[in-house]
C-alpha cells in the first residue's frame, strides 16, 4: 500500500511541475508577444515599413509555437486564427507601404488580443473552486 502511495505522489510531483513548466512557458511566450507588439507599435508611429514588417514576422513566429495554446477550444483557436490573420494583414500592408491598413491592422491585432485574453480569464475563472458561502456574502456588500 505504502509503495502505491508513493508512485501516486510521484506522479502528482511529476504532473504538477510538468504543468507550471508549460505555464512558464506561456507567460515568456506572452512577455516575448508584448515586446514585439511594443516596438510594432513604436515602428508603426514613424512609419518604418522594414521593422512592421519585421516585426510582424516575429509576431508570428511567437503565435505559431507550440506553447501558445492556452487551451484546446474552438473558442481559442478562433481567436488566435484572428491574431494571426490580423498580423498577416500588418505584414502585407506593411510591404505595400500603407501606413493607413497597418494601423487598422493594429488596431484587429490589440483587440483580437484584448478579447483572447478575456476569453482565457473566464475559463480560468469558471474553473475555480466556488467560494465558501461566507465569503460570497462578505463580497456581495
Amino acid at each position: 500500500m505504502r509503495k502505491w502511495i508513493i508512485a501516486v505522489a510521484l506522479v502528482l510531483l511529476v504532473y504538477g511541475t510538468h504543468e507550471v513548466y508549460a505555464q512558464m512557458q506561456l507567460r515568456q511566450l506572452m512577455q516575448n508577444k508584448l515586446q514585439a507588439a511594443q516596438r510594432l507599435l513604436g515602428a508603426v508611429a514613424v512609419a518604418d515599413f522594414e521593422k512592421i514588417g519585421s516585426e510582424a514576422d516575429k509576431l508570428l513566429a511567437i503565435a505559431n509555437q507550440a506553447e501558445w495554446v492556452a487551451f484546446k477550444t474552438a473558442k481559442y483557436d478562433l481567436h488566435s486564427n484572428e491574431f494571426r490573420r490580423a498580423v498577416e494583414t500588418i505584414a502585407r500592408k506593411a510591404k505595400e507601404k500603407n501606413i493607413d491598413g497597418t494601423t487598422l491592422a493594429y488596431m484587429d491585432m490589440t483587440m483580437s488580443c484584448v478579447r483572447c485574453h478575456q476569453y482565457v480569464r473566464e475559463v480560468r475563472d469558471a474553473s475555480l473552486p466556488p467560494l465558501p458561502a461566507a465569503i460570497a456574502l462578505k463580497e456581495k456588500d
